[in-house]
């Protein structure tokens, strides 16, 4: 059977093939018994309008791109329902691309949506570091970046207060007189993670207290093999504290600390960061910061990537940077 096209719903309703164009992009006003009997004979023949076409003749696809380093990170995963529950409600669908924190796929998923004539791209850290090329490849989209920084190029970011997040991390281990910490990191060059480790460290220096940086990177697995690796600061050393500038890290570095046979919260305190929801299902619970990623999304969305009838057209840039504050959780990893 013959794919059904817009002379056969044109026929099928009673009216022209221009009058269907028009109830499809809405660019020219149709009566709304018109409307009902062009969607009646759609849904009668089964037609669906071409999407590539319809890109070809109006110059916007409605689709948004969203890249991530880490789905299996609960705060991504937020931060993906956040961007697809507003893309929705504008009429415009997701297409998504996971890193793995590799460049290499990185570049793969970037080719991928220009590939697909988005009209925008949210984009959140791919890789440690970004791709050399990834400012050339972003070139001549609307993109918004969600806490990362990419060279050269210039857009509207959403960021967390990241620096003021970590010093609050180490304001409340300071206070019950923990001298001695261990600080997991993602990546030197990952700027979030940066900026977390020298808040914590600014502070925990301000109350005499000594920390030493070790990689975890951004996972659990990371962040378990982290803290077996530097066993020896708890065991030999007396360190009582971990601060992991992610909860993935965290809840790797609660695994191996009761592998090692030590007590979270007794004998050492564990301090997280973002609050995903699986912090919240371990027992105890690690200390840690909140930064609300599904608004993050939301406000991604809301933004930058406003629709825009017609065809793209140069425009003034104008960027800006929304800066969310830290609030900080107590549970019962933090005594």
């Amino acid at each position: 059977m013959a794919r059904p096209v817009i002379a056969d719903v044109a026929a099928r309703a009673g009216v022209s093939r221009t009058t269907v164009s028009h109830a499809l992009s809405g660019k020219r006003p149709v009566s709304p018994s018109v409307l009902k009997r062009v969607r009646e004979a759609m849904a009668e023949l089964g037609y669906v309008p071409r999407r590539a076409a319809q890109t070809l003749k109006s110059g916007a696809s409605q689709i948004v791109g969203l890249i991530v380093p880490d789905i299996s990170n609960t705060f991504f995963a937020d931060l993906a329902k956040g961007v697809e529950d507003v893309s929705l409600e504008q009429g415009y669908h997701v297409v998504f691309g996971n890193t793995a924190f590799e460049v290499e796929r990185e570049r793969l998923h970037l080719n991928m949506i220009r590939s697909r004539a988005v009209d925008g791209v949210v984009y959140a850290a791919g890789a440690p570091s970004p791709a050399p090329d990834t400012a050339e490849m972003l070139a001549g989209i609307p993109f918004v970046l969600v806490d990362a920084e990419v060279p050269g190029a210039g857009a509207t970011s959403v960021v967390s207060d990241n620096a003021e997040g970590g010093r609050l991390a180490a304001r409340h281990p300071a206070a019950l007189n923990h001298r001695d910490a261990l600080v997991l990191s993602a990546s030197s060059q990952l700027m979030s993670s940066l900026r977390r480790v020298e808040g914590f460290h600014d502070l925990w220096q301000e109350t005499g207290g000594g920390c030493e940086v070790r990689p975890g990177g951004f996972t659990y697995d990371g962040g378990y093999a982290a803290v077996r690796e530097a066993a020896p600061l708890f065991l030999d050393r007396g360190f009582t504290c971990v601060f992991a500038v992610n909860d993935m890290m965290a809840l790797g570095a609660v695994a191996a600390l009761h592998d090692l046979g030590i007590d979270v919260p007794a004998d050492v305190c564990v301090v997280g960061f973002d609050d995903v929801l699986a912090a919240h299902l371990i027992e105890p619970a690690p200390d840690r910061g909140h930064d609300a990623a599904p608004g993050t999304g939301a406000r991604d969305r809301r933004g930058p990537l406003r629709p825009a009838p017609g065809p793209r057209r140069p425009r003034r840039a104008e960027f800006q940077q929304l800066r969310l504050r830290i609030a900080h959780l107590l549970r019962e990893t933090g005594r």
